[in-house]
């Protein structure tokens, strides 16, 4: 007789990668487009929320509030690093630097100084609403 298996344990490599995935992934189409309309672009926080929101069910993970939680997370460091490269890239072409040499040089300060310059309050509130949307999609 065998003893009975006890049921495995959720992994959180799979939702972690996926989310990873939609975060670059995300993050890198917002810059783009940012840089090519010159504007901050901050509707697409809400698109990056239902973007991971999809990846992560995609990674088949469990439903409920450990997905919701990482879903929210991902889309606040979706914001983080899109408002980083747009503003390292733009002082970066100013200076004649390349897009990576420039998004290493870049402080803490002069980013968030930078961000904040760059975003006003229709902006900010579509990271507002990215961040609870994120929470509600990736239940």
């Amino acid at each position: 007789m065998t003893a009975p298996s006890a049921s495995p344990r959720p992994s959180l490599v799979a939702p972690v990668l996926f989310a990873a995935i939609g975060v670059l992934g995300a993050a890198a189409i917002w810059v783009i487009l940012a840089l090519i309309r010159d504007r901050q672009c901050a509707w697409m926080a809400v698109v990056a929320a239902v973007d991971i929101a999809v990846m992560l069910r995609l990674s088949r993970s469990a439903p409920g509030a450990r997905r919701a939680l990482i879903a929210t997370l991902a889309t606040a460091l979706t914001i983080v690093i899109a408002n980083w490269c747009i503003a390292s890239t733009q002082m970066g072409l100013a200076l004649g630097f390349g897009v990576v040499d420039s998004a290493l040089r870049l402080g803490s300060h002069f980013a968030w100084t930078l961000t904040e310059l760059a975003n006003r309050g229709v902006e900010w509130a579509w990271y507002v609403v990215a961040l609870p949307l994120a929470y509600w999609l990736g239940k």
